[in-house]
């Protein structure tokens, strides 16, 4: 008998490349395109630090021209697999502010035998969005800011269109320059870079300020920052100032950037995340901005998703979820089951309380449909293997906020029920994370029997924290076993703090 491959060779059509020659750092971002899906199948990063060679002329040194021709060098050899077509390189702040930006841009158009567009502000501010909007999709109006090395965008939108976009000659790499250039991180310098942006602020806050915006998300660098350090010091909330002001004393207690050693700080951020930290203090500020969540993508996402005609634009979300059910082997039928009871709940529990926010309901929506995930793995523990893969795989159109929630709620959703698990998140997000716990748990128990048409109309009843389930009458003694797994659960959630009682 013949030998058969066991798959075929990838089509080399199918695979997309984005060149993002920043500021601070070059990336390269490689996607291949199955079945509607966008893989990512390689990333490289280099910090390049280009920002750093412009001078008070404005003219780029030769040293930062040198390093950032290397760096293309690297990524030429990975370039070559992919057609032409399907290649989008692109240069951001630094190669618009360099007066001798030519002599960089022929040689790197050299070395990568692809043509190298330095789009404006306005464009890079557009295409950050886009990408944000791919991959994170929002509901309702959403500001978006990205802050690079030498410029920070600031955009609101809603859905896939921006509406108000600007991008600010301020950034990591330049504010350290001016501010840090000597490594002394002292209170004077950072309220001065923070004054400094406030002041290039001022001309577009109205701008911004009469959007009322229901969600802010922050791309990449340094609130991706923030949020490493949040999590590392047992913070796993949304970015708000409060946290924003604790690190800046962090920075200012270690006096000195070669003595920078902050819980969560990685290395390679370590010299520019007081000039950025600066910038984003200053946004929170003059916006306004109660919190910030982490987006799934940015400008490289935009440039990907903008080279791909039929890529799917709408329902992102249910695109990752029939993905990940399609993937993992879920049972569609029960997941389906669990989230109409589960969202019948969410609905009685918004009636009457205050704590429904968030874009929640897309959250407890996730959580039910994605709850046996883990059971690809195995039965036994299927709810601790359901939380490590949600840790790992990609769920375009969710925050990182709002994918840590599914994660926890499927961690959560059966055997003991640990409140502490929550621990992380601000006290404020805390109530209604128990609330959406108790509705998945409760909606996978009352269909435990895996088929349609068996649950009643049950009313749920909300006192603060006690909670009633009202069944018609005589429905639990004809359904034992429902009945029986309800008692357990009652004395579950009591354990847990959480009164729930039935009749």
């Amino acid at each position: 008998m013949e030998n058969q491959p066991i798959t075929s060779a990838t089509n080399e059509d199918q695979l997309y490349a984005a060149v993002d020659l920043g500021s601070n750092s070059f990336h390269l971002v490689i996607v291949r395109v199955v079945s509607g899906s966008v893989q990512i199948i390689g990333k490289v990063k280099q910090k390049v630090k280009l920002a750093a060679g412009l001078n008070d002329s404005m003219m780029l040194d030769q040293v930062s021209m040198e390093r950032g021709w290397h760096c293309l060098e690297t990524f030429a050899e990975r370039l070559q697999d992919i057609p032409l077509s399907n290649i989008k390189v692109v240069g951001t702040a630094t190669l618009r502010l360099a007066k001798n930006a030519n002599i960089f841009i022929e040689k790197a158009q050299q070395i990568l035998n692809q043509k190298l567009e330095v789009i404006s502000g306005e464009e890079e501010a557009r295409q950050i969005y886009l990408g944000v909007a791919y991959t994170s999709a929002n509901q309702g109006n959403t500001l978006v800011i990205d802050i690079g090395g030498a410029s920070t965008e600031v955009i609101i939108g809603n859905d896939m269109q921006p509406i108000n976009l600007v991008s600010l000659n301020m950034g990591c790499v330049t504010f350290k320059e001016r501010y840090f250039v000597d490594g002394v991180i002292s209170e004077q310098n950072m309220q001065n870079a923070i004054a400094e942006a406030k002041q290039k602020l001022l001309p577009i806050i109205d701008d911004f300020i009469c959007f009322d915006w229901q969600q802010c998300l922050g791309a990449s660098g340094t609130p991706q920052a923030v949020v490493e350090i949040l999590v590392e010091q047992g913070i796993s909330d949304a970015i708000r100032l409060d946290y924003l002001h604790n690190l800046m004393q962090q920075c200012i207690d270690c006096g000195n950037l070669e003595n920078l050693d902050i819980e969560g700080l990685t290395e390679s951020r370590r010299s520019i995340f007081p000039s950025g930290l600066c910038i984003l203090v200053a946004l929170f500020e003059q916006l306004k901005i109660q919190e910030m969540q982490i987006s799934g993508g940015a400008l490289r996402e935009g440039l990907i998703y903008g080279m791909l005609e039929n890529c799917e634009k709408n329902d992102r979300r249910t695109h990752s979820i029939s993905e990940a059910i399609r993937t993992y082997h879920i049972d569609e039928q029960q997941a389906k089951r669990v989230c109409s009871v589960a969202v019948n709940f969410y609905k009685q529990l918004c009636a009457q309380s205050n704590i429904c926010n968030f874009d929640a309901l897309a959250v407890i929506e996730a959580a039910s449909l994605l709850h046996e995930i883990g059971l690809h793995i195995e039965y036994k523990q299927y709810h601790i293997h359901g939380a490590y893969i949600l840790s790992h795989i990609n769920l375009n159109g969710y925050s990182q906020m709002q994918r840590k929630s599914i994660r926890d709620l499927v961690l959560c959703h059966r055997a003991e029920l640990d409140l502490t698990k929550f621990s992380q998140y601000h006290p404020d997000m805390q109530p209604l994370l128990f609330g959406l716990v108790r509705i998945l748990r409760l909606s996978c128990l009352l269909s435990i029997r895996r088929k349609d048409n068996i649950l009643p109309d049950i009313e749920l009843h909300v006192d603060e924290q006690h909670w009633q389930l009202t069944f018609p009458e005589g429905w639990l003694r004809a359904h034992p076993l429902i009945d029986v797994e309800l008692a357990n659960e009652k004395w579950l959630q009591h354990k847990a703090g959480l009164p729930l009682s039935f009749s």
